[in-house]
């Protein structure tokens, strides 16, 4: 293994790092890259118990800015395809995404669908502060009940250790 390598691998281990790690993966996996960062958060909730909300929260902070990227990422290919085809790009899907507007956003937590519908968001150039709001509204929901429930705070469900 490249020495770049084994550095990276020991910056982001967990627990020695593991907010930071947390968030970078919560980063990444908002992109559209496929990396869930749900193992991250539970691991380190379950190594450090009293972590539980700062990971949660770090987790949707990390999620929400990769969204964002996501959004940019998308507003800025939809500029590129308007100049290459010199019209404006529209399609069933863009208007009905369309016409729900921001709120849309709420469902960013979606697995397949959430980091594309951000870039979407982007693409029709919904505005990116209300986009963000519902982003992380989202997130947090989605991180506080899946680690909640892998931790067994919801009697009835638990993850055996």
């Amino acid at each position: 293994m490249p020495p770049w390598m084994e550095t990276v691998l020991v910056m982001v281990a967990l627990p020695k790092v593991g907010l930071p790690a947390v968030f970078v993966v919560s980063f990444i996996s908002a992109t559209l890259l496929p990396l869930g960062s749900e193992p991250a958060v539970f691991a380190l909730v379950k190594l450090q118990p009293e972590l539980f909300w700062p990971a949660v929260l770090v987790a949707t902070l990390g999620n929400t800015l990769g969204g964002a990227v996501t959004w940019w990422m998308g507003k800025k290919a939809h500029q590129a395809a308007d100049r290459l085809a010199h019209h404006h790009v529209e399609t069933r899907a863009l208007a009905w995404l369309e016409r729900f507007g921001p709120k849309a956003c709420l469902l960013s937590w979606l697995p397949l669908v959430g980091d594309p519908l951000c870039g979407v968001a982007g693409w029709l150039g919904m505005p990116l502060r209300p986009c963000l709001i519902y982003m992380a509204i989202g997130k947090f929901a989605r991180y506080l009940v899946m680690t909640a429930a892998l931790m067994g705070m919801f009697p009835g469900v638990a993850i055996p250790a």
